[in-house]
């Protein structure tokens, strides 16, 4: 059997890799390693015209923790690049942010175990909804980010709430900054009409808790006028909502889940392997739901007496409803996950209520 025809066999999913390591081994270097680039460029071909992006597929990979895969996909990302106009400048930004590091390069046979082991890998990632147009597909969308300077606020609020150690100082800096951020939201509709429509953004949820770290991103979410599909078999969330209000729940999901985790950690239970994650789970539904509640509240408050903005409002309430049905026509509700820690729930709407917003 020609090297080739071991690689497709892999490619197929008819062989191991491990199996077809063994076989390739004392195959002709040159052969294999051109079976195994038209192998696996092809795959990559396959998944960033079908949807992945750069970022999202590195993601995909580089958690299951072999760093020669990842760079592989960096490569793979730089090189789809070539020969393909027009090209979104949000997927040449991505593909440069993932720069194959310098370094010396591991041996032949490590790389020919991770190359064969990422080929079974990515035959099984199935084409997902195009967000950004991948290379060499014209552009239909321009995006509309909010205003820099705003963003740089929110994130200086909630660097100084995930570095204080007084609970009270982080409330107080976190619920500046969803006021800052609802703030600029009335600007923006209340600003002359141009030519802005929702988009979606995939956001990574990352193992252990995933369902739990979902629901948070969902409450942050729909506080901020968006709206989330979680999709738990490929790690992430799809958000849908205009770019503005996007750009302001990544920030503040990652900021909250640094925050949840530091008090979390410091609360909970010393001994007991199932005690401990019984109350991390309950820990992050209680935080989820708290600060769903707190991030209502506070966008409430700034749109207090502003009955003149609800027709608006609720147009692009619609816009962004209509926009997640068209790439998700058919949802299923998640599972509420389940408490079994009172300790838990009520150390987790403690650290909500600690939480800073700002």
């Amino acid at each position: 059997m020609s090297a080739r025809e071991i690689v497709e066999r892999v490619r197929a999913g008819g062989l191991g890799h491990e199996a077809a390591l063994d076989l390739l081994t004392g195959a002709p270097a040159a052969e294999t390693d051109a079976a195994l680039a038209a192998a696996l460029n092809a795959e990559f071909d396959r998944l960033f015209t079908h949807g992945w992006q750069p970022v999202e597929l590195h993601r995909a990979i580089a958690r299951r923790g072999d760093p020669i895969q990842g760079r592989l996909v960096a490569e793979a990302a730089a090189a789809f690049l070539i020969g393909r106009e027009p090209v979104d400048d949000g997927w040449r930004a991505q593909a440069v942010q993932l720069k194959s590091p310098d370094g010396r390069r591991p041996d032949r046979i490590a790389v020919l175990d991770a190359s064969l082991d990422l080929l079974s890998e990515l035959r099984r990632l199935p084409a997902i909804e195009i967000l950004i147009p991948p290379p060499g597909t014209p552009a239909t969308t321009v995006h509309h980010h909010a205003d820099r300077r705003v963003l740089d606020r929110v994130r200086a609020l909630l660097a100084k709430a995930e570095a204080t150690d007084f609970p009270a100082e982080a409330e107080a800096f976190s619920a500046k900054a969803q006021e800052l951020i609802t703030r600029y939201r009335i600007e923006e509709v209340t600003a002359p009409a141009v030519d802005v429509v929702p988009f979606a953004r995939r956001i990574g949820v990352d193992h252990p808790y995933e369902n739990e770290k979902a629901s948070l991103l969902d409450a942050v979410s729909k506080a901020n006028a968006c709206r989330t599909v979680w999709s738990p078999e490929l790690g992430f969330s799809t958000i849908f909502g205009f770019d503005t209000d996007i750009d302001a729940v990544e920030l503040l999901y990652t900021s909250l889940l640094v925050q949840a985790n530091k008090a979390m950690t410091r609360d909970e239970p010393a001994k007991g392997k199932a005690r401990v994650k019984a109350f991390r789970r309950s820990f992050l539904v209680a935080y989820a739901i708290r600060i769903g509640e707190r991030l209502r509240e506070v966008a409430e408050r700034e749109f207090a007496g502003r009955g003149d903005l609800l027709p608006v409002l609720r147009s692009r309430d619609i816009q962004v409803q209509t926009a997640m049905e068209k790439v998700f026509p058919r949802t299923v509700r998640s599972r509420a996950s389940r408490v079994d820690s009172l300790e838990g729930w009520d150390s987790g709407r403690a650290a909500a209520d600690e939480a800073r917003l700002s």
